[in-house]
């Protein structure tokens, strides 16, 4: 298990839009998922868990994934929560 503590640089933070993406980016890795912030940790693949967690540009936010390709889920989700890319 691996886990990364990164800070949010999307201009408007964890939206639906961004989280669509998240979402569909965290669902292509065969690791479990998981992001924490602000007493709360969810599930990166479900949606539903995604959209109460609330955490605006600024903030930060640890990605922790555990598995196979657990070095490039992390790698991947900081670089789109950080850059939008």
């Amino acid at each position: 298990m691996k886990e990364k503590t990164v800070t949010i640089g999307l201009t408007d933070g964890l939206d639906a839009g961004v989280i669509a993406v998240l979402v569909q980016r965290a669902c292509k890795f065969s690791s479990s998922v998981y992001l924490q912030a602000e007493g709360k940790k969810v599930n990166a693949k479900s949606i539903m868990g995604m959209m109460n967690m609330g955490v605006n540009k600024g903030k930060e936010i640890t990605i922790v994934a555990d598995g196979e390709d657990e070095d490039t889920a992390i790698s991947e989700l900081e670089e789109y929560l950080t850059t939008g890319k």
